[in-house]
């Protein structure tokens, strides 16, 4: 917290204060993980990005931002076995926040922390749970298939209800 807060250190500092690795000049995607959370840019992960996540033993990529796997990289990583949580559904924390924001507002009611939390851990349950009934796929959960599957139907069921179709 010091290095990053007061003394505004970098990461290499931190490096040698706290022993650790930097890999200067490189993406992190190539270091062995369990857990990949590309977080920052569309495309993010290329094609070599994500043989070296599925090299290196990756288990889960999470995206924590809009679309930060290539199209090309998402279809190695899917292949190959790895879950890839996609960002419509990992990333959905963020949303419904603001949507719980905005329900806080229209009603003029404002709920404490813990009301807020447990409003947002139920809809991430059932984003998690309509993934998962939707994405079935030869014995294992396509989460990208089951988030576009249940998003499919939600609009489908607006429709349905307005009378458009």
């Amino acid at each position: 917290m010091d290095l990053k807060t007061k003394r505004h250190g970098t990461l290499e500092e931190y490096v040698k204060e706290f022993g650790s690795e930097y890999h200067r000049e490189e993406k992190v995607w190539g270091v062995s993980c369990d857990l990949a959370f590309p977080c920052a840019t569309q495309n993010e992960i290329q094609l070599d990005d994500a043989k070296a996540l599925v090299k290196n033993g990756c288990k889960v990529v999470s995206e924590g931002a809009n679309m930060p796997v290539h199209f090309d990289a998402a279809e190695v990583i899917a292949a190959s076995g790895v879950v890839l949580a996609p960002g419509k559904a990992a990333n959905a924390g963020g949303v419904a926040i603001s949507g719980l924001e905005m329900t806080q507002n229209a009603i003029r009611m404002s709920w404490t922390r813990d009301e807020i939390d447990q409003r947002l851990q139920k809809i991430m349950r059932s984003i998690h749970e309509q993934c998962v009934e939707y994405g079935q796929d030869n014995g294992r959960v396509d989460y990208v298939k089951g988030a576009n599957v249940a998003g499919f139907i939600k609009v489908a069921d607006a429709m349905l209800a307005y009378g458009v179709v």
